[in-house]
């Protein structure tokens, strides 16, 4: 199941990938019944969740019912337990939308909840954050996962998120985080090749690889960071029966 996996995420464009994954994961469903994990985003249970991954497979991490990952099950708890979240509707834009997440938010939040992405069928709007196309604060809520490690000038994409934020607004803005972490990010504009890029940076279309020094990027155009190690909140029997990333860090990124 691993190399089957890992050669979809490789080879299968992403946009196909979001298109019909779901569908023929329903179909695995059948043979992970049980109950030793439970996924904090759809409330199902199964005797382990699917493994994920390109070149490296996390076992126990895909969520076959809604397609949550480590991390979409931990930020689903730290949205209901830290934010206001899910207590009212708002403005939110959401970059690069995760189908876990869509339904869900767009229940709470209704015509206020905008999906945007580049390419992606699913969102509502065709959007490079590079140009965001809304006006000054506009949104009380700004999601942006896993993006950043994609775009051409990462800078320009967090001034953009910035300058739609309201003031007191929120952003999340996650990137995969490789252990162990350098002191400073590194990106090498002169490696195109995806092989070479796979290597370099993690992933083919990858273009930098981020290291403790990512929250002082976002800090440089004007945010608030706090990097919350939320998930050692729980206890180790939590984090096993969630399957939580114990190494994930979220950045909450505020605007004054």
């Amino acid at each position: 199941m691993k190399s089957i996996i890992s050669f979809f995420l490789r080879f299968v464009p992403r946009k196909y990938l979001q298109l019909f994954s779901h569908i023929g994961l329903q179909v695995l469903k059948v043979w992970y019944r049980g109950n030793k994990v439970e996924c904090t985003v759809c409330q199902s249970t199964f005797s382990e969740f699917l493994p994920y991954g390109r070149l490296v497979s996390r076992s126990n991490a895909l969520c076959p019912n809604c397609l949550a990952l480590e991390r979409h099950r931990l930020l689903w708890l730290f949205l209901n337990q830290k934010t206001s979240f899910f207590e009212q509707k708002l403005d939110v834009l959401h970059i690069a939308p995760e189908l876990c997440f869509m339904d869900r938010f767009e229940k709470v939040h209704g015509d206020r909840y905008i999906t945007a992405d580049i390419e992606s069928p699913l969102a509502k709007v065709k959007l490079d954050v590079h140009d965001i196309p809304y006006p000054e604060a506009n949104f009380d809520v700004v999601f942006c996962n896993h993006v950043m490690e994609h775009v051409t000038d990462d800078y320009k994409a967090m001034s953009e998120i910035f300058r739609v934020l309201k003031p007191g607004g929120f952003a999340i803005l996650q990137i995969p985080l490789f252990h162990p972490l350098k002191d400073e990010t590194y990106e090498d504009p002169t490696i195109t090749d995806p092989r070479e890029r796979e290597t370099a940076f993690g992933q083919d279309d990858h273009v930098r690889m981020y290291g403790k020094d990512y929250a002082d990027r976002i800090r440089s155009v004007g945010f608030e960071v706090e990097e919350s190690k939320y998930v050692e909140e729980f206890s180790p029997e939590e984090q096993k029966r969630y399957a939580l990333p114990t190494d994930e860090i979220i950045f909450y990124c505020k605007k004054k």
